[in-house]
């Protein structure tokens, strides 16, 4: 018992064993004979140093455990489960590293309660494991159907199974999710389907004590509540040069716009499934990988953009080529609106919302932005660490 535990031993065995005398604190006393329920109690009491992904066990025997609380100075609440029988009790989740605990034990045999009480502290690890961000995260925040659950950790995890089990995403209307890890210290989750809009996910990460390999330890909970808005999905035909915007499958706005013109990779505006990511009035857009006075340098102030990809794709105001929206694709790759139409999208638009568009010979790639959903479902739950 003491090795799982990773106890340092402090006067004695790493359990505890006592005739209680009656309803008393501590550790109790010795009834004569036998004649009440021995209580067991491991980690022991006065144990220091106990691994944080042990396990809290309380046994009796000669009676029946009524009731067993487990106190502790910080971190997570610990609950666990009688079996059928009730004469054992084993914790239910892990430790918080660095704690002092008192586990209370209470147990009826002979006609008499008995009271057992077992204090400890867990192991102070050198390096531990925390969720640095959490994202969506903005205060009273309505995101898109589309919205993935985005999680970065404050150094590479090594055992990501183990951390992978402790997450766990509720929504009030379920559907079927996987986590996918896309780098060793991030992991996002993404549903089968859209999720239902306006409805409350519940995100919680029961990562205190979990070991998370190579010595490191999980150092606290995380929660987090995320609203989902209305399901607000565009889609829009390159080569037709507009798009539609609809709110819970009705037609808010058809729009006229004006594409990448297509005469470079670069210059072509993606076809797939992508997500809005964020929004900026302005926003100052440079050619990538050129200087001034390079061939294709601009350096271009917008008003009203909303991005859509890790490639400098928006939909922004461009009252400049208004004469080409809804006609020709003449832009760098952005989507050129008008700047009335531009406002109007700026407004309503939702981090998360789905805008696909069709009509181009260069595909999104599935991590280029937010464009997850570029990649089956099948294929997402591949990159779990539990597949």
């Amino acid at each position: 018992m003491q090795r799982r535990f990773g106890l340092v031993a402090i006067g004695g065995a790493g359990a505890v064993a006592v005739l209680a005398a009656g309803c008393g604190g501590g550790a109790g006393g010795l009834a004569a004979g036998g004649s009440r329920a021995a209580v067991t109690i491991t980690p022991a009491n006065g144990s220091a140093q106990v691994r944080p992904d042990g396990t809290i066990e309380v046994k009796a025997s000669g009676g029946r455990l009524e009731r067993v609380t487990v106190r502790g100075d910080q971190g997570a609440q610990i609950t666990g489960a009688l079996t059928g029988d009730r004469r054992s009790w084993r914790s239910a989740r892990t430790l918080t590293p660095g704690a002092s605990y008192t586990v209370t034990a209470q147990a009826r045999g002979h006609g008499k309660t008995s009271t057992v009480t077992s204090a400890f502290t867990t192991l102070k690890p050198e390096r531990t494991l925390t969720i640095s961000d959490v994202t969506p995260n903005l205060a009273g925040e309505k995101v898109g159907v589309g919205m993935p659950i985005m999680l970065r950790f404050n150094r590479p995890v090594t055992d990501r199974a183990a951390v992978e089990r402790v997450l766990r995403v509720t929504p009030d209307k379920p559907v079927e999710g996987a986590w996918r890890w896309i780098g060793p210290d991030q992991v996002i989750y993404r549903t089968r389907t859209y999720w239902q809009p306006h409805q409350t996910v519940r995100f919680q990460a029961d990562l205190a004590g979990v070991n998370a390999g190579g010595g490191v330890y999980g150092e606290r909970d995380v929660r987090q509540t995320i609203t989902i808005g209305a399901a607000q999905i565009t889609t829009g035909d390159i080569g037709d040069h507009r798009m539609t915007v609809r709110r819970d499958g009705r037609t808010l706005r058809t729009i006229p716009f004006s594409a990448g013109n297509g005469e470079t990779r670069e210059f072509t505006t993606t076809s797939g499934v992508h997500l809005l990511m964020e929004k900026g009035d302005p926003v100052t857009m440079v050619s990538p990988g050129r200087a001034e006075g390079d061939p294709g340098y601009y350096k271009t102030v917008v008003n009203h953009a909303v991005r859509f990809s890790n490639s400098g794709e928006y939909v922004h105001s461009a009252p400049w080529s208004v004469g080409s929206q809804g006609a020709a694709n003449v832009s760098h790759g952005c989507l050129n609106v008008s700047p009335a139409d531009a406002g109007w999208f700026y407004e309503i638009m939702q981090r998360g919302d789905v805008i696909t568009l069709t009509g181009s010979d260069r595909e999104v790639e599935w991590d280029n932005g937010w464009s997850f959903w570029q990649q089956s479902f099948e294929q997402w739950k591949k990159g779990s660490a539990l597949a």
